[in-house]
């Protein structure tokens, strides 16, 4: 039996990426000054978030395996069945993560906890020896998140933890055809979302707030998941009676394509998308796909 393999996944901080762009500290750090900002706050994030991914990395035995991969780098990247996943960053990384995944434990780590929120990421580099080998070992606790797809007519699939969107890529106007809880509505509007409990503290909690203030929303683990149209516009030949609601296990939002083009993303990631033409169709439900995340 081959050694475990921990994969610690993080992003570029603001630092490396202004070094990327500006080639120099100084010529980096007179850019910042000349629009009222200091480089010694970005500085001081980037030793934070460094040192972090340093004690995880140190946290690795020596006799396991390890891979380091980029947030840039995740659509090439090839995981392992049998792999443990450190995500070192924010709560946007594990969701960036989770769509190349299939079932490894996710043991999320915040490196700066004034800064990030840390619902994914709820754990200090300082726990990472214990919280590894619990993994490996099967013995950590584990939250079964549950995840959304959306798949179109010609077999396209696109895969989420916290949200998709459905709608045109510059969030004007969309036309389609929306068919949920058994009822079928011709809309106009700036788009549909729908999202997971993981998700309802996102997206999902402003558009609920405006759409829909007594929905309830599911919890991470629930099966159900909340649906959302923006500003849906009535005219002679739309309507906007579905708003929003939830999904209930297994139920299909389904969604014809009445557009010269639509765009089907998740987690805010547009770069990764579906693109659809007048006349297809696509349908939004739960995934069999869960995310496991280390408690």
């Amino acid at each position: 039996m081959s050694s475990p393999r921990v994969v610690v996944v993080h992003r570029r901080t603001e630092f490396e990426e202004l070094l990327a762009r500006h080639a120099t500290r100084g010529q980096a750090e007179f850019f910042l000054a000349s629009r009222g900002r200091s480089l010694d706050d970005v500085e001081a994030l980037h030793h934070t978030v460094d040192n972090s991914v340093r004690l995880v990395q140190r946290a690795i035995p020596a006799d396991w395996r390890r891979a380091q991969v980029e947030r840039q780098e995740l659509s090439r990247f090839v995981f392992g069945p049998e792999d443990v996943v450190a995500v070192i960053g924010q709560d946007g990384l594990v969701a960036n993560v989770a769509k190349y995944l299939d079932g490894q434990p996710v043991v999320g780590f915040n490196p700066a906890p004034l800064t990030y929120m840390g619902v994914l990421v709820p754990h200090g580099a300082g726990q990472a020896g214990g919280l590894l080998h619990a993994a490996v070992d099967g013995t950590a606790r584990v939250l079964e998140r549950t995840m959304l797809e959306a798949v179109s007519d010609d077999g396209q699939r696109l895969v989420a933890l916290n949200d998709i969107y459905v709608g045109q890529p510059t969030h004007q106007s969309a036309r389609y055809t929306l068919t949920v809880g058994g009822v079928t509505e011709r809309q106009s509007s700036s788009g549909i979302v729908v999202g997971t409990g993981t998700g309802a503290t996102g997206w999902c909690a402003s558009l609920r707030r405006a759409q829909a203030p007594r929905l309830p929303l599911p919890a991470p683990a629930d099966a159900t998941l909340a649906w959302f149209v923006r500003e849906p516009w009535p005219s002679p030949s739309t309507q906007a009676d579905l708003l929003a609601g939830l999904l209930a296990e297994g139920e299909p939002l389904v969604v014809r394509v009445e557009s010269d083009s639509l765009v089907v993303f998740g987690d805010g990631m547009e770069s990764d998308r579906v693109s659809l033409t007048w006349g297809q169709e696509l349908t939004v439900r739960r995934s069999a796909r869960t995310l496991r995340t280390v408690l």
